[in-house]
């Protein structure tokens, strides 16, 4: 029962942290610090990625009309704007699936620790709050899904490359990205929603070949318990965001980022 609690408390840290730009690596390497499941490190790893797969079902949930393609109240113009969208999440999608199948196993091995996590939640708080206060008196030149090109598609999804390095946060690293572009606040968080299907249904994927399917039933009650808080947790969460940055910019997760990142290198050096 205690494991089922743990696996509660990790959806709800996996359901926030992934949608908020603040990165679910740095508060999941928290997190297990001080709660430890009683399950092997193989099978504890295979969990963290594939809970992050009923985040993204989350997204097709809240989205699905507006990701639908064959949606009957869409007018054929429409189906195609929604067919070309689902290309333009493709091409963002090519750069991180390349490089993270490249160099999946290198990153897991040198730089999932709490000194590379640290130092991409200060270094990222930072860009936030600059690039905040640089496009303060810019107006955005993509305010429409639709408005977005293909080549800014790609360049998305090559910022979402350096959320391959632990503590960067896939959100916050495309999120920054697009707002450098010129991508309006929602159309970014958007597009970043949208990014997030295929790249965690494909991590998903190879993490659970490689783990294989052999499961005890506590395993499988952790696993679908952890998935389904996940899923909640992560529909509240893009809700919020959503609703936040009509009124309010990302300067906030910047200082949350900076703040979060000295208290991970101060404990870690203390009592690491």
């Amino acid at each position: 029962m205690l494991d089922i609690l743990k696996s509660v408390i990790l959806g709800i840290v996996q359901g926030i942290t992934e949608w908020l730009p603040i990165s679910s690596t740095g508060h999941l390497l928290l997190v297990n610090e001080f709660m430890h499941m009683d399950v092997s490190t193989e099978f504890m790893n295979m969990f963290k990625v594939v809970i992050q797969l009923a985040s993204a079902l989350a997204v097709i949930v809240l989205y699905f009309h507006k990701l639908n393609p064959f949606s009957s109240r869409k007018s054929a113009r429409q189906k195609r704007n929604t067919l070309e969208l689902w290309f333009k999440v493709v091409v963002g999608c090519i750069p991180a699936g390349v490089i993270g199948i490249l160099f999946n196993d290198f990153i897991d091995e040198h730089l999932s620790n709490y000194i590379v996590i640290s130092i991409m939640l200060f270094v990222y708080g930072i860009l936030f709050i600059l690039v905040e206060n640089r496009n303060a008196q810019m107006q955005p030149r993509v305010t429409k899904l639709k408005e977005i090109t293909y080549q800014t598609a790609f360049l998305i999804g090559c910022f979402q490359v350096l959320a391959l390095i632990p503590g960067t946060s896939r959100s916050g690293a495309t999120i920054i990205g697009a707002l450098l572009i010129g991508v309006s606040r929602g159309v970014a968080a958007e597009f970043t929603f949208f990014l997030a299907i295929p790249t965690m249904l494909g991590a998903s994927g190879i993490k659970l070949l490689k783990f294989g399917f052999h499961y005890t039933a506590m395993e499988v009650v952790i696993l679908l318990v952890g998935c389904l808080v996940s899923f909640i947790v992560s529909v509240f969460a893009i809700k919020f965001l959503m609703g936040y940055i009509k009124k309010h910019d990302f300067k906030v997760f910047g200082y949350y980022r900076i703040v979060l990142a000295v208290l991970v290198m101060g404990y870690f050096m203390i009592w690491g």
